[in-house]
């Protein structure tokens, strides 16, 4: 990933201190740019049977597409639902233990598993419309890597950052401040996250497999900075920050060619 390193250098000249003025704004997993860069990046590697499918329900609401529903789980949160947008595991281990890390089935796992199910079903349209609208947001937050991260910080929520003289918190970076450092709107973002998807490997994992791996993510040397966000730490975790965005929109578009074979 060397090239995408140089790449993220030179974007990044200046870019920490677009990063800090950004801390301070409220912020959802990847935020809105993230998750559309995600759904438009799956959609154009869906089949032609998948395409198909996806356009016919996204017809009974004229004027939608994959990326502008892709906030939609976020913007009709609730406290029944909100324990789907992510999976918390305990700091010694990543290994996914459903009874432990998913109780009831409250987790992110569980809850795009359910939603995969009623998409591939046959309930009304209005349903399975519904349910592409969680999964498209879903597969997002399942590679956001804090969305699986450890249960005793609630994925980085309480591990505060100074920025400005302002305390914000770990999660919040990943979520929106590293895509909103590059300062790119959402045409250059795809492209240059579209760059690493051909050097994917391991498309297909399972969902549990999917979210151990954000998890090891989180516990990488350094991922967890010194309570200050360094231009450093923006140039060394950017490029990972890009590869999940890329994994996210093959393994969504995997998930939905596989839904509509």
């Amino acid at each position: 990933m060397s090239w995408l390193r140089s790449c993220v250098r030179g974007l990044c000249r200046g870019c920490l201190l677009v990063l800090l003025g950004t801390l301070t704004a409220p912020a959802w997993s990847w935020g809105t740019q993230g998750h559309q860069v995600v759904a438009e990046l799956a959609f154009t590697a869906l089949t032609p049977k998948a395409q198909f499918e996806v356009k016919q329900l996204l017809a009974l609401e004229p004027g939608e597409s994959l990326a502008s529903i892709s906030m939609w789980a976020d913007e009709h949160k609730s406290p029944a639902t909100g324990a789907w947008h992510y999976v918390n595991f305990p700091r010694a281990t990543c290994s996914f233990e459903a009874e432990r890390d998913c109780p009831d089935g409250q987790c992110v796992v569980a809850a795009l598993a359910r939603q995969l199910d009623t998409l591939a079903s046959n309930p009304t349209p209005e349903r399975r419309l519904k349910a592409l609208k969680y999964v498209v947001h879903l597969v997002g937050d399942l590679h956001q890597p804090l969305h699986a991260g450890y249960q005793d910080d609630r994925g980085g929520n309480s591990y505060t950052l100074q920025a400005f003289m302002q305390a914000r918190n770990l999660h919040a970076l990943w979520d929106g401040g590293l895509v909103k450092s590059l300062n790119l709107d959402n045409a250059a973002l795809t492209a240059l996250v579209r760059q690493s998807m051909p050097q994917l490997e391991q498309s297909n994992l399972s969902l549990s497999q999917a979210a151990e791996e954000s998890c090891r993510l989180v516990a990488t040397p350094g991922f967890y900075p010194a309570r200050q966000v360094t231009e450093r730490y923006v140039q060394q975790f950017t490029p990972v920050l890009l590869q999940r965005l890329a994994m996210a929109g093959a393994r969504l578009a995997g998930l939905l060619n596989r839904t509509w074979p």
